[in-house]
């Protein structure tokens, strides 16, 4: 249970005993001991099981435990001992758990019987399946395909994602939504105009050849904790780590290993950044642009004294295209606007730059600190830029590394889950099932959002995920979402969207990752695609959470049969009883990703999608890698030079991954026993008359006819950048705007929300 608040600062590591006693304390709480030290030895492993946490590449040589705090935390809520059986839900009102905290939902455990609600009780109701496939067959029959929402979240395998997209296809959308459209939607429009290919180019064995890596937007210590040891690695090899992001985060300065011995009983940490720039919120476009301006001008010196070039001129001549306008535009940057827009002084983007120019071999890492930004998909080419001018894209050790949230929301993409026809190939589709699919660009979230609110979508299904938790505009969704005729969640475990519910609702129970698939051919193996573009097998085992959890291939296979007409070329039963025809599909479909698909599965550190950028071959319109000049230098919201209005940015703790709250502890800054705080800068304290403890109310500072406002924030003292604040989602989504997302990719701009923040009525009444 949630305990009084306390807040006090924290000076210790990333790792170390504190992640020790987390794991302990997190496998009691889940009641997953026993199970937990059986399967945790098999985590990203050859012959296990790839996380349930996050997409972060698999060694080929892994360590005896290759698992960090948040993916075991992951794992054990997986094998908790808690259910969420029929009598939980007899217990429990709909409306009562609606105002119960995410931590207390996920407490409540795994699913175990399929479920339909009842509106006259206000309860959710055991259905059987048949009853269940047979009623949402009956349902989608009756609607426009236009107006069904197929979304996934990125847990699903890629055998579940393929036949959920086929599904999808065959009843005539493309609305297939997936959390990408929340987080790394900027990197897949923007890197492929830059370099021609989606994802990044980095493979893990690259960190053990670099001599210089750049960092930017992306807390690795509670995102990716498996990450900190290639970078430790690197800055014991005495590699220059530079960081750049709003807030100091602990992961980024200091990780002691919890697997090394002699490191945990001496407590030395190992330093991770080497310099470290607080950039403001929305700044990175003009901190980058700095670098480069500071590049081109030692270029430009060491031309006209006739010195040795510092750019890469031999790559920037045969493989690049557009330098010069990109050139001609840093030039022309003004010192005093990109110190203003970064928040950084010329001399620390001097000193990065400094770093940059001895490296030969860099490696650019960012995450979603970059991509949910007004300005996302050109902060994203702003860190190509970075890359192209030394010619660090195509080069051992060197290259570009975007973060991945969700285990497999790269694969899922892969394998055809994408709103956008011209990213499926639906020609070849056609001829292997036998059907035209339809043409017309599908919803993204955004427009999912906005169609449901609009009246325009009448059924949703979910495929994973906490859809409703996860966007933004919360109070007008969620009034929206209630209007649907259809709502269907599939999921291993109960979160708010299961809550608010359309007409007729259903909740699916499914089996995780970790547990024994069993089906017509015996045990079954499903796979993922980690954030390197590596494809990784799994094998359950652990019983099931009940005998009446279905696969997710299962209750996808079924839906399909309830709600399409027979296609003798596609024998749904077929797949169910053996994966391996599903994934003999899919290398059909993909022959140049998948080919040999099921020899293939167990390749040590998986096997590797063909990635023409590493081989220096641009799949771009130009037929090079492309420089792009960005269209401003601020990638927030247009700032009106108000100075009450801040920039907030919002965070997850060490104690949760995405929407799913494991606790509430934020260890590393110095958080324990609530979530509804907001960390300030202390001359911002000062100067907007507040003071530490004291609880205020955040509204979103746009005026567009739907007031934002949510109270119950405490302000925390912290080392963030004047003008910026940050707290923690999903708490905060209600305060972003529909309308405030990333032009292009329409990622919500959840880094950079104009708020202003005030002291609560009844704090203000008190004082008068």
């Amino acid at each position: 249970m949630r305990k009084d608040p306390d807040a006090k600062p924290y000076s210790g590591p990333a790792g170390g005993w504190g992640s020790v006693q987390s794991l302990i304390r997190n496998s009691w709480r889940q009641g997953a001991i026993r199970s937990s030290l059986k399967e945790l030895p098999r985590q990203n492993k050859v012959g296990g099981f790839a996380c349930v946490s996050c997409a972060w590449a698999k060694p080929a040589d892994p360590h005896p435990f290759e698992f960090c705090e948040n993916g075991a935390k992951a794992t054990f809520a997986e094998l908790t001992s808690h259910r969420a059986t029929p009598e939980f839900f007899a217990r429990h009102s709909v409306g009562e758990l609606l105002t119960w905290p995410d931590f207390d939902l996920e407490q409540a455990g795994r699913l175990t019987e399929p479920l339909r609600y009842d509106p006259a009780s206000d309860h959710y109701v055991p259905v059987s399946w048949v009853e269940a496939f047979a009623d949402i067959g009956r349902c989608l029959k009756a609607l426009n395909p236009e107006g069904v929402i197929f979304y996934a979240s990125g847990r699903a395998s890629l055998e579940a994602s393929y036949m959920y997209q086929l599904f999808a296809r065959l009843y005539g959308t493309n609305n297939l939504p997936d959390s990408s459209n929340m987080c790394h939607e900027s990197t897949s429009v923007a890197l492929p105009e830059s370099i021609g290919v989606p994802i990044g180019t980095v493979r893990l064995q690259d960190f053990q050849s670099t001599d210089g890596i750049f960092f930017f937007g992306q807390n690795v210590g509670s995102n990716s904790p498996r990450m900190l040891h290639p970078l430790q690695d690197a800055s014991k090899r005495g590699v220059p780590i530079i960081t750049f992001n709003p807030l100091r985060e602990r992961g980024l300065e200091a990780f002691i290993n919890p697997q090394a011995p002699f490191e945990m009983i001496k407590d030395e940490a190992t330093r991770i950044s080497s310099q470290y720039h607080q950039v403001r919120a929305g700044g990175d476009i003009a901190a980058i642009m700095g670098m480069c301006k500071a590049v081109i001008a030692a270029d430009d010196e060491a031309r006209a004294s006739g010195r040795p070039r510092v750019l890469d001129v031999d790559f920037i001549e045969k493989h690049t295209h557009g330098f010069e306008e990109f050139s001609d535009a840093v030039r022309r940057a003004d010192w005093a606007a990109l110190e203003d827009e970064s928040g950084l002084s010329r001399n620390g983007m001097e000193a990065a730059a400094a770093v940059y120019m001895g490296c030969k071999r860099v490696i650019g890492i960012y995450g979603m600190g970059l991509t949910q930004h007004r300005l996302g998909v050109e902060n994203v080419q702003m860190v190509v830029n970075l890359l192209l001018l030394g010619g660090h894209i195509g080069r051992e050790g060197a290259g570009i590394c975007p973060v991945r949230g969700h285990s497999n929301v790269q694969g899922q993409r892969t394998v055809g889950i994408t709103e956008k026809p011209e990213l499926a190939p639906l020609d070849k589709m056609a001829e292997q099932f036998g059907f035209e699919p339809p043409r017309t660009e599908g919803l993204a979230t955004v427009a999912v959002c906005e169609g449901i609110i609009a009246g325009d979508v009448h059924a949703f299904i979910g495929l994973g995920g906490n859809f409703v938790r996860a966007v933004p505009d919360r109070e007008r969704v969620e009034p929206a979402w209630r209007k649907m005729e259809l709502t269907v969640q599939i999921a291993t475990k109960l979160n708010r969207s299961h809550l608010v519910l359309g007409k007729t609702a259903y909740l699916l129970p499914c089996l995780g990752r970790i547990e024994l698939d069993g089906q017509a051919t015996g045990p079954q193996i499903v796979t993922t695609e980690d954030s390197t573009g590596c494809m990784h097998a799994s094998r359950g085992r652990r019983p099931p959470p009940g005998p009446n959890v279905l696969s997710e291939p299962k209750i996808i296979a079924e839906m399909a049969k309830s709600t399409l007409p027979p296609n003798p070329k596609v024998d749904w039963d077929a797949w169910v009883a053996d994966y391996g025809r599903v994934r003999d599909a899919i290398a059909e479909t993909f022959p140049a990703i998948f080919h040999d698909f099921n020899q293939r599965l167990d390749q040590p550190g998986g096997f590797p999608r063909p990635n023409s950028a590493r081989e220096r071959k641009w799949e771009t319109k130009t037929g090079n890698a492309n420089f792009i000049a960005p269209s401003g230098l601020s990638a927030s919201f247009e700032d009106a030079n108000d100075r009450a209005v801040l920039r907030l940015i919002t965070l997850r703790s060490n104690d949760q991954f995405n929407t799913t709250v494991y606790g509430y502890r934020d260890r590393f800054r110095g958080v324990d026993g609530t979530r509804m705080v907001v960390f300030l800068n202390a001359n911002d304290i000062a100067r907007l008359n507040l003071e530490e403890g004291q609880e205020v109310t955040i509204e979103t500072a746009v005026d567009d006819g739907f007031p934002r406002a949510m109270s119950g924030f405490t302000v925390k003292t912290y080392d963030i950048p004047e003008g910026c604040c940050g707290a923690y989602y999903p708490e905060c989504n209600g305060l972003i705007p529909l309308s405030h997302h990333a032009r292009r990719s329409k990622v919500p701009a959840a880094k950079s929300v104009p708020v202003r923040i005030r002291a609560s009525a009844s704090r203000a009444a008190a004082a008068e």
